[in-house]
């Protein structure tokens, strides 16, 4: 479970960590970035919230291989270059690797102890940097070398390679299907009713909500805005990358104390709090500030804003009723969708009405700030 999210994060990142050399080969402007990715969170929104029929009838590593299958497609139709190529691209990239976090859930909540659950899905969600971290070395080097076009085939390629690796364990991990489950479109529904009717799952969908928003602005527009202020692209995304990284030793560090020393809600109260500070401090970033302060900022943000998945999903997986991890799992990852829907289209049009990439990054932290004082609360009121 971790090498397919590995793939389909390197998939999903590669047209934002490459977009300097996309946007400057189509002319189209850089906002146009924020619409792609708006899309792309469209179409997880609906495929996340009608996916838990299919994973219980197909099974969790079949439904696996479909999303790598889908993101190879998706890659490989937007080195066409054309407006609905690109639209298509959003569509099924987004939607068919939507369904991994899902499924390796699903997944992963039978196999591993209740107890140790956070630091279990955080360990798997290390996977989501880890694509980032391969997209940010590599991918601009590979585009330098032979053009975006063809890294982006490279990597569609290598979706299909290890979606082909995970056939035999589909007869291992593919045991508690039920070959009778139907989709009904009132699933979509029975997904909104199972979270939003309590009150646990609901806090963390808000906390979805904006926490993905704000990764998804950072995702799509850190490289792009760095190059504003001096730095080349490869320089970009190595710094990128290397900020990335961070994510992974922190997303095992707050999974394993959530798991042992602190409780799940203060640990997302904190991240909340700490990705709106970073994120403020990103947007005041400019040509003559040293390259260690700007990684570092940026590590700290790589620290909250790419670093909640584990504590987030542990928490949706423990509070879902069982035999629905699945589909409760998608449901709260949609509202994810709402705010990665969201949030990029707001800073892009802020960026096209103030020219201002630094406002975008302040306006997008906002979300997260009004979780964070809504879980401090909540902590507060637990206690009395």
């Amino acid at each position: 479970m971790f090498l397919q999210q590995t793939f389909v994060a390197l998939g999903r990142s590669l047209p934002a960590v490459i977009a300097p050399a996309i946007i400057t080969d189509l002319r189209i402007a850089p906002a146009w970035i924020g619409v792609y990715f708006g899309v792309t969170a469209a179409a997880s929104l609906v495929v996340q919230l009608g996916c838990g029929s299919f994973i219980v009838r197909y099974g969790a590593m079949r439904m696996s291989q479909i999303a790598l299958v889908l993101l190879t497609i998706g890659t490989a139709m937007a080195t066409l270059g054309t407006p609905v190529a690109l639209f298509l691209s959003a569509v099924i990239a987004g939607g068919g690797g939507a369904v991994s976090t899902p499924a390796s859930s699903h997944l992963l909540a039978r196999c591993a102890s209740p107890r140790y659950l956070p630091l279990v899905f955080s360990i798997k969600q290390t996977a989501v940097p880890a694509g980032l971290l391969v997209a940010g070395v590599f991918a601009p080097q590979f585009t330098e070398w032979m053009g975006w076009r063809s890294t982006m085939l490279a990597s569609a390629g290598a979706c299909l390679i290890f979606a082909a690796m995970l056939q035999p364990l589909c007869r291992i991990f593919d045991t508690d299907r039920v070959p009778t489950r139907t989709f009904r479109l009132s699933d979509f529904r029975a997904t909104i009713v199972s979270v939003m009717g309590t009150a646990e799952l609901r806090a963390l969908s808000w906390a979805c909500l904006a926490f993905n928003g704000l990764q998804a602005t950072v995702t799509a527009y850190f490289v792009v805005y760095l190059t504003t202020i001096g730095y080349t692209p490869v320089a970009a995304g190595f710094l990128f990358s290397v900020a990335v990284a961070v994510a992974v030793p922190g997303r095992i560090l707050w999974g394993w104390l959530g798991s042992t020393r602190v409780s799940p809600r203060a640990i997302l109260a904190g991240l909340a709090l700490g990705m709106v500070g970073s994120s403020a401090l990103l947007a005041l970033c400019g040509p003559g500030w040293p390259t260690l302060l700007v990684g570092l900022i940026a590590c700290v943000l790589s620290a909250t804003a790419l670093s909640w998945h584990g504590i987030v999903l542990a928490e949706t997986a423990r509070a879902a009723p069982e035999g629905m991890r699945g589909g409760v799992t998608g449901g709260v990852l949609s509202f994810g969708q709402v705010g990665a829907l969201s949030l990029p289209v707001i800073y892009s049009t802020l960026l096209e009405t103030t020219g201002s990439y630094g406002a975008g990054f302040v306006a997008c932290g906002l979300p997260a700030l009004l979780v964070g004082i809504l879980l401090v609360r909540q902590g507060r009121a637990a206690k009395t």
